[in-house]
């Protein structure tokens, strides 16, 4: 069978997908952390759009990326799909049964990888590196404030890092969905409405 006038197969951009789920997702989160409102107020929304949206449509971008080339939105998207499938299993399964000193290392090691992403986005655009940079002291903020409630680590000898780190998670939040935006706007428009690198 001849392909020569077969149409060439394009996939959408999976990126905006990926940081709208992400950023609603970390912003709900983040409002909890921030003591916006209480836990018991919003966990089942926030589990709900950690296995839905946070966790399923950016498992789903990850393997468009994939499928596009793209080994970092690839394996951003991939990988924070898994985290938020991990918050959303834990939470359900164990009721976040487990001790500050071993929240603070799982936090510790997101912020690690995070950083790795941040330092591969820097060939990208400053929205994105943006993002990664506020998600990367946003997860060390969490880590800080579990140790401190453990009593074992204050570096900031600040009695609310985890209100902090929950701020910082907002931040993220909304520069993912403006990162979101500009692709969006910007491809449907065919040509940049919204900036995603700052004016030089």
């Amino acid at each position: 069978m001849s392909t020569e006038n077969a149409p060439v197969s394009t996939i959408a951009d999976p990126a905006p997908l990926g940081l709208l789920g992400f950023g609603f997702t970390t912003l709900m989160l983040s409002l909890v952390n921030s003591g916006t409102f209480k836990v018991a107020e919003g966990a089942a929304l926030v589990l709900s759009l950690a296995l839905f949206y946070g966790g399923g449509a950016q498992l789903l971008a990850g393997m468009w990326e994939f499928r596009r080339g793209n080994t970092l939105g690839a394996s951003a998207f991939t990988t924070y799909g898994a985290f938020w499938l991990i918050i959303w299993y834990w939470f359900n399964h164990y009721n976040a049964a487990a001790t500050s000193n071993a929240v603070g290392w799982f936090f510790l090691g997101w912020a690690i990888i995070t950083a790795i992403f941040t330092l591969a986005s820097l060939k990208t655009n400053h929205a994105l590196i943006l993002v990664f940079f506020f998600l990367t002291l946003t997860f060390l903020f969490l880590a800080f404030g579990q140790w401190q409630a453990k009593g074992a680590f204050n570096p900031l000898n600040d009695p609310s890092l985890t209100k902090v780190g929950g701020w910082l998670g907002v931040v993220t939040g909304l520069l993912a969905w403006y990162t979101a935006a500009a692709n969006v706007v910007n491809a449907s428009h065919k040509r940049e409405l919204l900036p995603l690198n700052l004016k030089r």
